[in-house]
C-alpha cells in the first residue's frame, strides 16, 4: 500500500471510530401529590386495555436506557400478583395519527372527543414488554397504605357523557417500577407521551399524579417547551384520548410520576478528530508537493 493510501485510509478510519459527544440525561416529574390515580393497563382476558399518558421532551437525540413510575396496587392485588409490564411511547398528534377520520360510527369519528390537541397519537411511536424480554422491572413497595383524593378508572366515556368526576377516592399500596431496557430507547429530539402499563391479577394498577408545574425534586421542562398534562383512554375509546383533568374530572390538570434516564447524543464528531484529519491530509499533501518535486 502507497504511503498516500495508508494516510487517507488512517484519517477515514479515525473519523469513523471516533465517539460522538454523549452526556447524561435525566427527567424526572417528581413525587406523588394524592391528588389522582389512573388506571394503565396491557390488554388480557376480561380486562381491556387502557392507556394513561404523561408527556416529556428532547431537545438532542437520546438513548432512553432506564425508567421508573409509582402507582397503587389495589383491590388485594400486590408485589406477587403483577405479571406483564409495557412501556409506550408516543408522538403528539397529528403524527403517527389518522386526520382523515370524519365520517363513519362515532368509535372511528373524531367527534367522540372534546379535542384532540395536544393528545397523544393515534399509535404508539415504540414499545417495550417484559414479556418479549425487552425490559427488566423491579418493584418495590413505598407505603403499605397511600390514598389518591380521586381516581380515573371505569369512567372513561365518548362525548357526551366524556365528564364523570372521576371514580372517587382510592386506597393501596404505593409501588415504584424501576426499569431497564434491554436495548435503549434512541429517540430523536421531539415531544412524546410516556406510558408505562402494568397487568396484575386480582386488583388493579392505577398511576399516581404529580405536581403540575413541577416542583422540586422534579426537573423543569426545557426552556420553551411547554408540560402537557397527562390523557387516558380505553379500548373503548381508542384511538381517541380524553383529558384527564380537562375533560373528566374538571380538576388538575394533572401530571403523572415517572423518571427517564440514558444520554444524549450529538450526532457531530468531536473537534479533535477534525484535527486529527485535517492534519493527516496536509501531511499527505506536504509529501506528495515533496514527491513531485
Amino acid at each position: 500500500m502507497s504511503f498516500r493510501s495508508r494516510w487517507l485510509s488512517a484519517s477515514l478510519a479515525i473519523l469513523a471510530v471516533s465517539p460522538a459527544c454523549a452526556d447524561p440525561f435525566f427527567f424526572s416529574t417528581g413525587n406523588p401529590d394524592g391528588l389522582i390515580a389512573t388506571a394503565s393497563r396491557p390488554d388480557s382476558p376480561g380486562r381491556p386495555e387502557t392507556e394513561s399518558a404523561d408527556d416529556f421532551v428532547l431537545t438532542q437525540n437520546t438513548h432512553i436506557t432506564g425508567a421508573s413510575f409509582t402507582g397503587l396496587l389495589t383491590g388485594g392485588a400486590s408485589l406477587a400478583s403483577i405479571g406483564q409490564v409495557v412501556v409506550e411511547i408516543y408522538r403528539v398528534f397529528p403524527l403517527d395519527s389518522d386526520v382523515g377520520r370524519t365520517s363513519g360510527p362515532p368509535t372511528f369519528s373524531t367527534a367522540q372527543v372534546p379535542t384532540r390537541v395536544n393528545s397523544p397519537s393515534d399509535v404508539a411511536f415504540t414499545t417495550r414488554s417484559s414479556t418479549a424480554a425487552e425490559l427488566l422491572f423491579v418493584p418495590a413497595i413505598v407505603q403499605m397504605s397511600f390514598t389518591a383524593s380521586n381516581s380515573v378508572l371505569n369512567g372513561i366515556h365518548p362525548m357526551p357523557g366524556q365528564f364523570t368526576g372521576g371514580d372517587g377516592a382510592v386506597t393501596g399500596q404505593e409501588v415504584t417500577f424501576n426499569i431497564s431496557f434491554s436495548s435503549a430507547l434512541s429517540l430523536p429530539a421531539d415531544h412524546y407521551f410516556f406510558i408505562p402499563q402494568v397487568q396484575v391479577t386480582g386488583g388493579e394498577f392505577l398511576w399516581l399524579s404529580a405536581p403540575r408545574p413541577i416542583v422540586p425534586p422534579g426537573v423543569p421542562f426545557p426552556a420553551g417547551s411547554t408540560d402537557l398534562q397527562s390523557w387516558i383512554r380505553n379500548a373503548a375509546l381508542d384511538p381517541d384520548w380524553l383529558r384527564v383533568g380537562t375533560d373528566i374530572t374538571h380538576q388538575g390538570p394533572f401530571n403523572a410520576v415517572f423518571s427517564l434516564t440514558g444520554d444524549t447524543v450529538a450526532a457531530v464528531p468531536e473537534p479533535e478528530t477534525y484535527s486529527m484529519l485535517l492534519a493527516g491530509l496536509g501531511l499527505l499533501g506536504f509529501v506528495a508537493r515533496r514527491r513531485k518535486s
